[in-house]
């Protein structure tokens, strides 16, 4: 055939269409050299046998045997050139009805290519920008490090305490009474190293070591290995940590360090000054994309699943400055707001948790519009209450809706070509690689969508092996469910814990951040979590009864445990602990403006009722 080029496939194009060249840039990108691109206004005169009007009416794929294909036939048969992305054509050549559906609707597009183009702006901008990713791994997992050292060193410090042979919880009898009671079982459904050993030292191996492991992913030392260190060793301090160890954040950071390492290069050293050794797995990209995106929209649709009636109302706003577990100083003003602006607040609220999260399968504008939203919503919660390292860890997820192309706005030009290698990289994945990284999305995808499922069909909603997927994954926190403040709390209930040594005269003992002493202001704490104060918020949920480690740390001031008392802001008997102690109830709500100025107090409170009855050492044994 008269007019071919070279070797090469080539595709013919309309050069005067603005849609048209958008996207002929965009499958540059992906297929390389593998294939030549030309305007039939340049190279048309060379292939008369096919009419002008086939150029302008849709692309033209000439192969260099001469074959021509044309439409979506000739788009899935370019793309197919470029590794990963065969499956269209296969599709095209394979699946009933795949090929009229695809060609109708290139017709339709090649018809309106007006509307198209301004939809592809609204979504992509004017020009094509390639998306690529190193330089967004490379952040991603050094916050990643940050998250997992805070973690660490935030739990280390309170570990004697907590779940020490002097604390509150000793591990080694919860995993004692675990062995009785689950047999050989135990392995599988409370997965930690503890088993090997849980004694104090090996459980400080545990936390120390990790802060050493979330050190070496900072600084790019075998950073999947470390990952994969971390991932264990955290996963080992929350089986074991029991009631101190289960809260949202240190499941999601378990879910989201697991993928991590299948995200992570698998080398010794990942300096700035080197490129990355392969791309990122945009498979694992995807996966933790979708971790986000459950996260907020579960977030979100658990408050209207509830029917709690403030968020029904949209004035939950108005309790929850005040009923939080740790509130900020920033809280205190933001409950003198009228309510109308709570109200607002609530709707912006739900529009990020339950709509914006959509936005991450939208093209890159609308996804960076997602990103700049659900990351303004963290910052803004992350002023008015202290939620430890959890806004932080989802921010860091929210990181990975970004491209390399909007990052190197912020980073020193030097460095972030330095990371991305000026935008290429050594080698590409390996077959083991990608088979792995395949397996792992039908793993998660499955077990997360049986969680989806339950949660908004029914327990029984998903497929039998979904379900037990789902329920095999769930002692390593892989696949988990979200969702805080379900139902708002609108009284602010807290016990205010008191020590005696003639049960006439009583003296508090005070907590180093949770409300106490009315005019001392609510701290700033995150992103260190101290664990006793927020278990001291939920157990006035509910009856000491329903809270057995209370009594254990009633106990524990009654022994006057060094370690429990270092838990505590002041201990008011320091010579000998008391011969007696007890809990009462408090109703705590914040001043307003008038009352702060006469007074000076934070909180007003009111006493409603006793908590824990007077006890002395020979009563709790």
């Amino acid at each position: 055939m008269t007019g071919s080029l070279s070797n090469l496939p080539l595709l013919v194009y309309d050069g005067d269409c603005s849609f048209c060249r958008f996207w002929i840039d965009a499958w540059k990108a992906r297929t390389g050299d593998r294939v030549i691109y030309a305007p039939y206004q340049e190279v048309a005169s060379r292939f008369p046998q096919i009419p002008v009007e086939n150029f302008r009416r849709s692309v033209q794929l000439i192969l260099p045997d001469g074959t021509v294909f044309s439409a979506a036939e000739a788009v899935f048969r370019t793309l197919a050139t470029a590794p990963g992305s065969g499956w269209m054509l296969w599709a095209y050549d394979h699946l009933p009805g795949f090929a009229p559906v695809s060609e109708v609707s290139y017709g339709v597009v090649a018809a309106h290519r007006d509307f198209f183009y301004w939809f592809t702006r609204l979504g992509w901008g004017k020009c094509y920008v390639p998306e690529s990713h190193s330089l967004t791994r490379w952040l991603f997992l050094r916050w990643m490090g940050v998250v997992y050292l805070i973690a660490f060193a935030s739990f280390s410090a309170q570990l004697p305490g907590l779940i020490g042979s002097r604390g509150i919880l000793p591990a080694a009898h919860f995993l004692s009474a675990v062995g009785r009671d689950f047999g050989s079982e135990r392995y599988w459904l409370f997965p930690t190293l503890a088993w090997l050993d849980s004694s104090d030292r090996f459980l400080g191996f545990l936390a120390w070591g990790g802060v050493i492991l979330s050190l070496l992913v900072i600084l790019g030392i075998a950073t999947g290995p470390s990952l994969a260190g971390a991932w264990v060793f955290y996963l080992s301090l929350v089986t074991a940590g029991g009631d101190f160890m289960s809260f949202q954040w240190d499941i999601l950071l378990l879910e989201a360090g697991f993928l991590a390492i299948f995200f992570a290069p698998w080398t010794w050293l990942d300096p700035p000054w080197r490129p990355p050794p392969s791309p990122p797995s945009r498979t694992v990209l995807w996966l933790l994309r979708w971790l986000l995106f459950r996260l907020l929209f579960l977030s979100g649709t658990v408050k209207l699943q509830s029917d709690d009636p403030t968020w029904r109302h949209l004035t939950a706003l108005e309790y929850h400055y005040y009923t939080q577990p740790l509130p900020t100083p920033i809280a205190w003003y933001m409950n003198q707001l009228p309510g109308w602006f709570q109200e607002l607040s609530v709707v912006f609220l739900f529009a990020v948790e339950i709509g914006v999260p959509f936005l991450i399968f939208f093209p890159r504008r609308l996804r960076l519009t997602g990103a700049a939203l659900m990351a303004l919503l963290q910052i803004l919660i992350a002023l008015t209450g202290n939620y430890t390292f959890f806004n932080l860890l989802t921010l860091v997820l929210c990181l990975l809706l970004l491209d390399d192309a909007f990052l190197e706005r912020f980073v020193p030009r030097r460095l972030a070509e330095r990371i991305t290698g000026d935008g290429r990289v050594s080698a590409g994945r390996s077959r083991v690689y990608r088979m792995v990284t395949v397996a792992l999305a039908i793993v998660i995808l499955t077990a997360s969508g049986a969680e989806l499922a339950g949660r908004f069909l029914g327990a029984r909603a998903a497929p039998r092996p979904a379900r037990h997927l789902l329920a095999l994954l769930e002692p390593f926190h892989i696949v988990s469910g979200y969702g805080l403040f379900a139902v708002m709390t609108t009284s602010r209930l807290e016990i205010i814990v008191q020590g005696s040594n003639d049960g006439v005269t009583w003296q508090d003992y005070e907590f180093k951040y949770k409300p106490g002493d009315v005019k001392r202001p609510p701290p700033w704490v995150a992103p260190h979590q101290p664990r006793l104060d927020w278990q001291m918020w939920f157990a006035a949920l509910n009856s000491f009864q329903e809270n057995p480690w209370f009594v254990n740390f009633m106990a524990r001031l009654l022994e006057g445990s060094p370690e429990v008392l270092a838990l505590l802001e002041r201990n008011p008997f320091p010579p000998a602990p008391p011969h007696y102690v007890r809990a009462i109830i408090y109703d705590y709500h914040f001043t307003n403006f008038a009352e702060r100025r006469a007074t000076g107090a934070w909180w007003h409170r009111e006493l409603k009722a006793m908590y824990f009855p007077q006890v002395s050492l020979s009563d709790l044994q």
